[in-house]
């Protein structure tokens, strides 16, 4: 199948990762399904791709599962089939101290990090298993965090380190139905929830430093490049970070 045929959907496509995706997605012929829970900025991403033909803005709340199913099928209904989810929707809190943290910030995180995805693989496997050619592939957003902890994050690091979990899972249940799975872990690109680190953010013992950050476009090409590989082949974990950022070694 061409790349011109194939139809991707980019869930928190509004911005950051999920916008730079969306472009690189759009860019390369693909048909692209952008969601987010704002409306507006899909279509402002959209209109900056110069490819507003190939793409369709479905503003969806990946935590209820009614909009996922809705977003779904308005993939179906506009371009037929879905041959990749990039599965990106994702929220932080402040950094707070355990101790502190409410049951309801906690919820929120769980809810859109771990279950959001979830439920937008179970409606991609649906799909791809039941599509003629059948199969398709799945990346979901990992983080460095899925590895290694800031402090006083607790329930971020939590949900990340859940995807993996995911990730392993479904690459596994996968296989049956021509499903690639595959995560990738992004580390500091120069997005709007990742400016904090230009001024300084707190590290592991204590102190507080500026971190080097990374331009957002870079995500978008590896994004596209675990996407644009044939089924018969997978990326399961794909790191692309800041190459100075403290992540190996003792930071």
């Amino acid at each position: 199948m061409s790349t011109s045929s194939k139809v991707a959907i980019v869930t928190g496509a509004g911005s950051g990762v999920g916008k730079a995706a969306a472009l690189a997605l759009l860019a390369d012929g693909y048909q692209v399904v952008l969601a987010g829970r704002r409306e507006a900025p899909l279509r402002d991403v959209m209109a900056q791709s110069g490819a507003a033909d190939r793409a369709r803005a479905v503003p969806t709340d990946v935590a209820d599962p009614d909009a996922v199913a809705a977003l779904f099928e308005a993939a179906l209904a506009a371009f037929g089939r879905v041959d990749l989810l990039f599965n990106n929707a994702g929220v932080n809190t402040p950094p707070i101290p355990l101790e502190d943290m409410t049951l309801a910030m906690w919820r929120n995180v769980v809810d859109i990090n771990l279950t959001g995805m979830f439920l937008c693989m179970q409606q991609a496997f649906r799909v791809m298993k039941a599509q003629t050619p059948r199969g398709g592939r799945i990346i979901n957003n990992g983080s460095i965090s899925a590895h290694a902890p800031r402090p006083h994050s607790i329930a971020y690091a939590s949900t990340k380190h859940a995807v993996t979990g995911l990730t392993k899972s479904a690459a596994l249940d996968g296989r049956r139905y021509d499903i690639a799975v595959g995560q990738i872990d992004i580390g500091n690109a120069a997005t709007e929830m990742a400016q904090r680190m230009a001024t300084g953010v707190i590290q592991a013992n204590g102190e507080i430093a500026i971190e080097a950050l990374m331009d957002v476009a870079v995500v978008g090409q590896s994004v596209l490049y675990m996407a644009n590989l044939p089924l018969s082949a997978n990326v399961l974990f794909h790191t692309v970070m800041a190459t100075k950022m403290p992540f190996v070694g003792r930071g």
